[in-house]
């Protein structure tokens, strides 16, 4: 059948260089999409999660493109839109770390919050027709008990949330005042080997490997008894997808419908590798000591060494205590729900992580990303640079 008749759908995407981009550009791309990207200029690329699926725009049949752009940047979005025409777009982009939120609040709002309201209005004033997927969090029902559900209440407790907030509800006004097919993904965390460094649980896997590695000492954490809903990366841009797949939109909560301390997060980690964690004192001056471990890290490590240590500086100004998914409408109306445990989460992490550092991974992680069948991607993440054509 010819392009004519069976033409490829284009998507564009903000945040094509996150952890969620570039898993949704591989998925989008293994489905036969063209996919456009949003990129910021900067003088050294932040393109390493996409840089093993890139390709030169010259040469033919190439499906990735990447295009200068700023979510503060209504004229070049407008542009962006108009020019390209995609059939649907994907609004990842955002400065997504709650904690930094607070440093930055007002640049929080600013690109989070309007830059939500400057995507839809370059559809309505482009005219271009198109489905509309916004990005929203977890972290918007703040303070509100779990589990939380489409029917929550939001009680933001951070400026990151609150712009979220703002994102959600313009969202659900230009859906009803323009008639524009546009949803809300409630996402609860999210993570993968791609994950962000500052980002907890990346932060721990990442830590981890360099400790087993002896490139590092200790770990430093905020709050250990902060319980969240965690899930693997990849499952959730499907879902994103499957959204923009209905034939009427609407807004749905991502999740497990389960959750965990981050305390829980790292005994589990280290646990994975043969390290058994034992707890000492309170509050700021709580520790993770080593109680017992693997033979194979006895010249890296030894009991009674304490590898976890409380940094007041992580702690936020207002925390959010816990956040736990009731999945019910996505499961039942979309048929959708989740395939990864907390456990297979954590060895995936930390078996990429130990890659990455040059040591032998314990191998079930791996094993498990085969098994689960996620076979547009393989977790690549590139350190090295292309030389590129950017439109």
């Amino acid at each position: 059948m010819s392009d004519t008749l069976n033409p490829k759908k284009i998507a564009l995407i903000t945040g094509l260089t996150g952890q969620d981009g570039s898993y949704l550009t591989e998925f989008l791309l293994s489905k036969g999409y063209e996919v456009h990207g949003l990129i910021r200029r900067a003088s050294t690329f932040n393109t390493g999660r996409i840089d093993h699926i890139y390709t030169d725009p010259h040469i033919p049949g190439t499906r990735l493109f990447l295009h200068y752009g700023d979510l503060s940047d209504s004229g070049q979005l407008i542009n962006i839109v108009y020019n390209i025409r995609p059939d649907e777009i994907y609004h990842l982009g955002a400065q997504s770390h709650v904690r930094v939120s607070f440093d930055i609040p007002e640049y929080t709002g600013e690109i989070t919050g309007m830059g939500t309201v400057r995507i839809l209005e370059a559809v309505r004033r482009s005219g271009v027709k198109t489905k509309f997927y916004q990005a929203s969090s977890s972290e918007m029902f703040g303070a509100t008990p779990p589990p939380q559900n489409e029917k929550a209440s939001f009680y933001p407790r951070s400026p990151y949330a609150a712009a979220k907030v703002y994102s959600y509800w313009i969202t659900v006004n230009y859906r009803e005042g323009y008639n524009m097919f546009a949803c809300n993904g409630i996402l609860f965390n999210h993570e993968s080997p791609r994950r962000g460094e500052t980002f907890v649980t990346r932060k721990v896997t990442r830590a981890l490997a360099n400790i087993l590695g002896g490139r590092q000492k200790k770990i430093y954490l905020g709050n250990l008894y902060a319980k969240r809903d965690w899930g693997f990366a990849p499952e959730y841009v499907e879902m994103m997808w499957l959204m923009l797949q209905q034939d009427t939109p609407d807004d749905y909560v991502v999740g497990t419908g389960e959750s965990y301390t981050i305390k829980d997060f790292v005994e589990k980690a280290f646990e994975y590798v043969g390290i058994d964690i034992e707890w000492n004192g309170n509050g700021k001056e709580e520790k993770g000591k080593v109680r017992s471990l693997d033979k194979k890290w006895e010249g890296i490590l030894k009991a009674g060494d304490a590898i976890i240590e409380i940094d007041p500086r992580y702690f936020r100004p207002t925390e959010v205590g816990h956040l736990q998914a009731d999945i019910t409408k996505a499961k039942t109306i979309l048929n959708w729900q989740p395939r990864t445990t907390f456990d297979e989460l954590i060895k995936i992490m930390v078996d990429y992580d130990m890659k990455l550092s040059c040591l032998e991974p314990v191998g079930e992680g791996i094993k498990i990303c085969h098994a689960k069948d996620f076979s547009y991607t393989n977790h690549e993440y590139s350190f090295y640079e292309k030389i590129r054509e950017i439109r």
